[in-house]
């Protein structure tokens, strides 16, 4: 039995557009850098779990609403959020 790969994809930029935020802003929400923010959503870099939850408390989401577990063969749709 093999093991499938796996990769985390996010919807922050999504939910960013939503509430017309830039990454400027959402990192000084969270105490990080935008630099920090855009390898986040870019797949670059992977939050700790205190840094994913004081994102989904930004959109008030859950933690899973924006970081999602994907099999690296699953549709691409959620590979790259752009």
């Amino acid at each position: 039995m093999s093991a499938k790969s796996q990769t985390l994809v996010n919807t922050l930029r999504v939910e960013r557009a939503v509430k017309r935020m830039t990454q400027a802003e959402l990192a000084e929400q969270v105490g990080v850098s935008r630099q920090a923010i855009n390898a986040i959503e870019t797949g670059k870099f992977m939050p700790s779990a205190l840094l994913a939850i004081k994102l989904a408390r930004v959109f008030e989401k859950a933690v899973e609403d924006l970081f999602i577990i994907q099999d690296e063969e699953a549709a691409p749709a959620l590979q790259q959020v752009e």
